[in-house]
């Protein structure tokens, strides 16, 4: 394997302009060239529980490939997560799209799996779904989770079409699973279309304190991540991030984009507040390439993940 202190940080060939060779996030060793690992970014290239716009099956990849040109010093955290944590790339679950069900049981297996062996897990989708088996794999080893959802969405949404899981459902699904703390959950950035009043209901019974997206006009940044912190209180955190929380001006390439949502600078902000919170896992999904413009949504998420990764570098074990 080699020494590990040697092979801990990003790609070091100064012959090779970080536009080349093979993309893995921000130029991570891959897992099995380091062996072991603190952190791993896992692909999850499954949308086929996506309801509106397909393609978030090629999000890992489009994330990757704008990763490129993240560095190993967070300027605003004066921190370098890639030199104090041995932080890789694991690759893609090896998932199939017709198998719902099915895939969300090889998604759970693939977390678990390294979830055991002592690796936080920084999830690249994919549609939504894959959250519920994230969500799984955590709580197996922490207990029930304190959950930050960015999101247009709710997410707590029961059947549709027949499907009990699919990407609008998975916080309920795991609601009902005793994977939540029903206390310490909160919605960021909602904004999205419902039919009825009563899927508010729903979702308070699913754990939900809600953070609208014109609160943001209305509200200090400061404020609103006060509001997050004490909800969250001190339980274990599962990070949910829907790139389309971001207004489709900073995130367009995504399946269900909604207008008045907030910017990429007014998620940062948020993320950057809660710096030593014990996230536990997280994931960044509903990137779909096909509808981005020169990256701009790729370069969103690859950065969001990098802002993720730093804080669980930062914060508590």
């Amino acid at each position: 394997m080699g020494n590990e202190r040697e092979i801990i940080g990003q790609r070091n060939d100064p012959d090779l302009p970080r536009y080349a060779g093979l993309a893995t996030f921000a130029l991570l060793p891959r897992l099995e060239d380091a062996g072991r690992a603190d952190i791993a970014v896992l692909g999850i290239p499954f949308d086929s529980g996506t309801s509106f716009r397909p393609g978030a099956r090629f999000g890992p990849s489009h994330i990757r490939e704008h990763s490129r040109q993240l560095h190993p010093y967070h300027q605003l955290h004066d921190a370098y997560p890639f030199r104090d944590l041995q932080v890789v790339d694991a690759g893609d679950v090896g998932v199939g799209p017709y198998d719902v069900p099915r895939a969300v049981d090889v998604i759970e297996a693939r977390a678990r799996a390294l979830v055991e062996d002592g690796v936080r897990i920084v999830a690249l989708g994919g549609d939504h779904t894959v959250a519920l088996p994230l969500i799984r794999a955590a709580a197996a080893a922490h207990g029930p989770l304190a959950v930050l959802h960015f999101d247009a969405h709710l997410d707590t949404w029961d059947v549709l079409h027949g499907a009990t899981i699919w990407h609008g459902s998975p916080f309920r699904r795991a609601a009902e699973e005793g994977l939540m703390d029903l206390e310490h959950c909160q919605h960021v950035g909602i904004r999205g279309g419902v039919y009825d009043p009563s899927e508010f209901d729903d979702d308070r019974r699913a754990g939900f304190a809600i953070v609208r997206s014109h609160e943001f006009i209305e509200r200090s940044i400061a404020d609103i991540v006060q509001q997050i912190r004490d909800r969250l209180g001190d339980r274990p955190v599962y990070v949910s991030i829907d790139i389309d929380v971001l207004d489709p001006a900073f995130a367009p390439a995504t399946g269900t984009p909604e207008v008045a949502g907030i910017s990429t600078s007014q998620l940062f902000a948020v993320l950057r507040g809660l710096r030593g919170l014990p996230i536990v896992g997280c994931d960044v999904v509903e990137v779909a390439p096909a509808y981005d413009h020169a990256g701009i949504t790729g370069l969103a998420a690859a950065h969001t993940a990098w802002e993720l990764l730093t804080l669980m570098g930062l914060g508590p074990r």
